[in-house]
């Protein structure tokens, strides 16, 4: 196993993307903390993967809170003697709309969620990892940053500061033998937040319609999936990634506009 007795937090994985690196990692002999700020979806996620042969359990914590994040990586080390991994996953967007038309709460939200969380998770477990000798930290972020499209700029803003931001940390943090990488991946009409960022609905004929122009922008023909995700991110979390670090891995097939 690549991650076998690995102690690893995923935020956000109580569904969707953070759903599927969970459930990918702890396949392959990870001990995960699953995390979600929805208890019944956290707890759900963290059974189905005892009942498959995995081990985790589940911490409910809000990532915009430096108290609940600070008791997140405590209940990891609590638990398994150490932190491994940090994979900050949990995210948010205001719909796709005219950004003279989002609301602040909407771009307060956005930040905090995507950005403040990346702050509160390096100043809490980075004291853990130094303390071991070494730690990863993996953060979601997003084509949008690379790559940004009209109708969603604040949330495209929030992505490309995690970028910037992982591969400075990288540079700062390195030194302690502490990795720092991120994942852009592309839109995948599977998750709870892709009729915010489509603007509308993904389902029936007009949902139909929005699907195809994303699609038509990704030249591998297909969106990603969560497992697509958590490959990467297995790869990143793994002994084979230990000179990796300061780098971004697309998972957009190739989505060239």
């Amino acid at each position: 196993m690549r991650l076998k007795d690995k102690s690893i937090i995923v935020t956000g994985s109580g569904g969707g993307i953070g759903e599927g690196i969970a459930r990918r990692l702890a396949a392959e002999g990870a001990r995960i903390i699953v995390n979600d700020i929805n208890p019944a979806l956290g707890e759900k996620v963290t059974q189905e993967i005892i009942e498959a042969g995995g081990r985790a359990s589940f911490f409910a914590a809000d990532v915009t809170r430096t108290g609940d994040v600070r008791a997140l990586v405590a209940a990891a080390v609590q638990q398994h003697g150490r932190l491994d991994v940090m994979i900050n996953n949990a995210g948010w967007t205001h719909r796709n709309q005219p950004a003279l038309e989002t609301s602040e709460e909407d771009f307060d939200r956005c930040y905090a969620v995507n950005v403040k969380s990346i702050y509160l998770s390096t100043v809490h477990a980075t004291p853990v990892f130094r303390s071991q000798g070494g730690g990863s930290f993996i953060n979601i972020a997003s084509t949008a940053g690379v790559r940004p499209r009209p109708g969603l700029s604040w949330y495209n803003g929030s992505k490309g500061a995690v970028i910037v931001t992982s591969k400075s940390l990288a540079a700062e943090l390195g030194p302690d033998n502490i990795r720092v990488n991120c994942i852009n991946p592309v839109f995948n009409p599977d998750t709870g937040l892709s009729a915010e960022f489509a603007g509308g609905t993904v389902t029936g004929p007009e949902g139909e319609v929005r699907r195809s122009k994303f699609l038509a922008s990704i030249p591998l023909g297909r969106f990603s999936t969560a497992l697509d995700v958590a490959n990467a991110a297995l790869y990143l979390a793994s002994d084979e990634a230990a000179f990796i670090s300061g780098v971004c891995i697309e998972v957009d097939g190739a989505r060239c506009v």
